[in-house]
């Protein structure tokens, strides 16, 4: 029966060609708009670490007090190094490290050459397994190493191809920013979009990927200034100039992630955040009461506001397009159902139900979908090329065409016409034989 029903609703469809196109053409545009507004969506705000990401938390500690804390009394986002250091010392996740953006140059191998300037962060060993981090050779180092400050270096996949040609450089030596470094793991490539692990010094987005990882001890002993954002409260600038000043002042300047791995752990944290803010009190250095957050990765980044509104107001416009489209086929399928009423009082004195008629024109429906449908995987992979003109070019390169994309957009076609058709195709359902006879 349903094969039956098709084959109608293809020579009907042929009878009007005209009208047949116009709604394709509607039915593609919405769909192929809003999928590319989603497919930039998606990329943006998809999970970047999905397998952990319930399991790391971002720990914020007041230590500025309510005279500088923001209009809606949040701490501030990153710490400063007194408080990065006491939640290291104390060790209450199951792991954990403190992040700073560094920015060295290394040496070439070839000394007639330049130095090459480099983007990496400073951490503990624990960052490697905390967020599963791959490597090609190698590991991350150890906590002895954290511990007495070792020059050890994790590279990335292409400063290891610049540096050592991409063979396995571990033991080997380069010389960053004036000091030799032993190389104990060499990553593969790994830029995780958005940069969860520090987005107050990246923005969230951007960049080929780290190309070292240093010690964060290490990083300290040699005086590795950051090279990411630093907050001061108001009228509180380190006292002392230089790196040294910053490490002893209330700025803020280091990120920090601890893995958790249940919610009564989460509850021993947040616990232990409160009594460190107590401790601050009883020894005069904070002059308030516990302000402290502890939020999950992915709450974090919706803090952060890492998605960029411009995607959000996309993904609306586009949106509404959509529904505009689909309240146009709504009219022109009512008139194409409406006017072939005689059709339909024939059919129905021969002895066609209402459900009958109803699912003939449902079938017209859905094959109009499948044909914009097929129009709208066209324009979405055009779209989706066209995105950086609109968007920056850090955020088009994220949006990509795959095959759920693909069908979404053909399920979406399919269903946005089925739903436009719902209406005309009760309302052709209901038109009286008796009336329409007479009239013929």
């Amino acid at each position: 029966m349903l094969g039956y029903y098709l084959e109608i609703a293809m020579r009907s469809l042929r009878r009007s060609l005209g009208l047949t196109a116009l709604m394709v053409l509607a039915i593609g545009f919405g769909v192929g708009a809003s999928m590319t507004a989603y497919a930039v969506f998606r990329a943006v705000s998809g999970d970047p670490i999905p397998w952990k990401s319930s399991r790391l938390f971002v720990p914020q500690v007041d230590m500025w007090g309510p005279a500088d804390r923001a209009g809606d009394g949040e701490p501030p986002d990153a710490l400063d190094y007194a408080d990065a250091m006491a939640l290291m010392r104390d060790h209450r996740a199951a792991r954990q490290s403190a992040i700073y953006a560094v920015g060295p140059s290394v040496r070439p191998t070839d000394a007639s050459r330049t130095p090459i300037p480099l983007d990496g962060f400073a951490v503990n060993g624990e960052f490697f397994p905390m967020l599963d981090v791959p490597f090609e050779y190698g590991s991350g180092w150890s906590a002895g190493d954290d511990a007495r400050a070792a020059p050890v270096v994790v590279i990335g996949d292409a400063l290891n191809r610049r540096l050592f040609g991409g063979a396995d450089s571990v033991g080997k030596v380069a010389g960053i920013g004036g000091r030799d470094y032993r190389v104990a793991g060499v990553m593969k490539p790994w830029n995780p979009q958005p940069v969860f692990f520090d987005v107050v010094d990246t923005g969230g987005f951007g960049g080929d990927g780290p190309d070292l990882f240093l010690p964060f001890n290490t990083a300290i002993a040699a005086n590795m200034e950051n090279a990411g954002s630093t907050n001061c409260p108001k009228g509180r600038m380190p006292d002392a100039p230089g790196f040294a000043g910053l490490q002893h002042s209330d700025c803020t300047w280091i990120a920090y992630l601890a893995e958790l791995d249940d919610a009564a752990a989460v509850q021993r944290y947040r616990h232990y955040l409160d009594d460190h803010a107590h401790e601050q009190q009883r020894l005069g250095r904070f002059g308030w009461p516990p302000n402290n957050r502890l939020r999950g990765l992915r709450a974090w980044l919706d803090h952060e506001h890492v998605v960029p509104d411009d995607t959000k107001v996309s993904m609306l416009v586009a949106l509404g397009l959509l529904l505009v489209c689909m309240v146009n086929t709504v009219g022109l399928l009512l008139a194409r159902f409406l006017r072939r009423s005689g059709e339909i009082g024939v059919r129905r004195a021969l002895g066609a139900t209402r459900g009958a008629i109803c699912l003939q024109f449902l079938a017209e429906a859905a094959v109009i979908g499948v044909a914009g449908g097929a129009l709208g995987l066209l324009l979405t992979g055009v779209g989706v090329l066209c995105t950086h003109r609109v968007l920056p070019m850090y955020l088009a390169n994220l949006a990509h065409v795959d095959a759920p994309l693909l069908l979404l957009a053909l399920l979406m076609a399919v269903a946005a016409t089925l739903l436009a058709g719902l209406y005309p195709a009760v309302r052709a359902s209901r038109v009286q034989p008796g009336w329409q006879l007479k009239t013929q």
